[in-house]
C-alpha cells in the first residue's frame, strides 16, 4: 500500500525540522535543531538518525539549517539536497562537497519525484517541495513571503500539506517588535499571515483531497493556536478535522497518509 508518514519535530523561529517517510525511506526536511534535540524528538516516534539517508533544505537561515550537522552528515553519508542558488550558503555553513546534491527544478529519490517551487523570502528565496510517489502527493512550503500563483497552480491533487501560518496581523502590529522587523515580516518577502495561509489552503483544498493539513512556523509572540482554530471554524469548518497545528517546543503526532484512507497514530 502506498503511504506517507510525516511528523514535525518542531517549527518556529528557534528551529525547524520535519520528517517524511517516502516509500519506506525517511527524508529530513530542514535541520534547524541541535543534534541532541533532534535525536530526542525522533525517538518519540521510534525513528533514529540511521534511518535518514536524505535531507532537503528549504533555505539556509539558521533556524532551518544548523551547521552543527555538517560533520555528522558527512560521516553518515547523508545526501543534502540544495537548490543551486543556495550552494554557496551550504558551503559557507560548512557542508562538505561530498554531501551537497544540487537541484534546480526537481529531485528524484526513493522511487519518487520531488517537484520544487522557489518562493520569495529575503535575499535568495526559499524552496517548497511536492513529493509524488505516483499514488500520493504531499506538499511542503514555509517562509513564503507571499503566495505566488505558481504555488496555487502546482500545489494540486495533494493528499497532505504542511504550510506556513506565521502571524496574526493585529498581534504583529501591536507587538513591541521594531518597526523594521514588522516590515520585513509583513512586506511580502518575509512570512505569511494566518489569513494569507488560510486563503491559500482553502484554494489548495478545492483542488485536492487533503487528509492532513499541518501548519508550520507559528510566531510565539504574534500568533496563537486558538486564533487559528477560530479562523478555521469561521471560514472553513469542513477542514478543521484535518488540521494539525505545530509548535516550537515539541514533536507533533505522527500523521499517516494512505491511499483512499485517513489514518493517524
Amino acid at each position: 500500500m502506498s503511504n506517507f508518514d510525516f511528523c514535525v519535530l518542531g517549527s518556529g523561529s528557534s528551529g525547524n525540522c520535519s520528517l517524511l517517510r517516502v516509500n519506506n525511506n525517511w527524508v529530513m526536511i530542514d535541520a534547524g535543531f541541535s543534534m541532541k534535540q533532534t535525536k530526542e524528538r525522533m525517538r518519540t516516534h521510534n525513528i533514529c538518525l540511521e534511518d535518514v539517508r536524505d535531507v532537503v533544505v528549504t533555505h539556509f537561515d539558521r533556524d532551518h539549517f544548523n551547521p552543527v550537522w555538517c560533520n555528522t552528515f558527512l560521516q553518515h553519508g547523508i545526501r543534502v539536497h540544495v537548490h543551486e542558488l543556495h550552494v554557496g550558503r551550504a558551503r559557507g555553513a560548512g557542508l562538505d562537497e561530498q554531501c551537497i546534491v544540487p537541484f534546480t527544478t526537481s529531485i528524484t529519490m526513493h522511487n519518487a519525484s520531488v517537484e520544487t517551487v522557489r518562493f520569495v523570502h529575503d535575499a535568495l528565496g526559499t524552496i517548497g517541495f511536492i513529493f509524488d510517489t505516483g499514488a500520493l502527493r504531499f506538499g511542503f512550503a514555509t517562509d513564503l513571503g507571499r503566495v505566488p500563483q505558481e504555488l496555487l497552480d502546482r500545489f494540486v491533487n495533494l493528499d497532505g500539506i504542511a504550510f506556513e501560518s506565521n502571524y496574526d496581523p493585529i498581534m504583529q502590529e501591536e507587538s513591541s517588535r521594531p518597526e523594521s522587523l514588522k516590515s520585513r515580516i509583513m512586506d511580502g518577502g518575509g512570512h505569511l499571515s494566518n489569513e494569507q495561509s488560510i486563503a491559500a489552503i482553502c484554494h489548495i483544498a478545492s483542488e485536492s483531497s487533503l487528509q492532513h493539513i499541518v501548519l508550520l512556523h507559528l510566531s510565539r509572540q504574534c500568533n496563537s493556536p486558538r486564533i487559528i482554530q477560530d479562523l478555521y471554524l469561521e471560514n472553513v469548518p469542513h477542514l478543521r478535522e484535518q488540521l494539525t497545528i505545530t509548535c516550537q517546543d515539541r514533536c507533533s503526532r505522527l500523521l499517516c497518509i494512505h491511499k483512499d484512507s485517513i489514518l493517524s497514530s
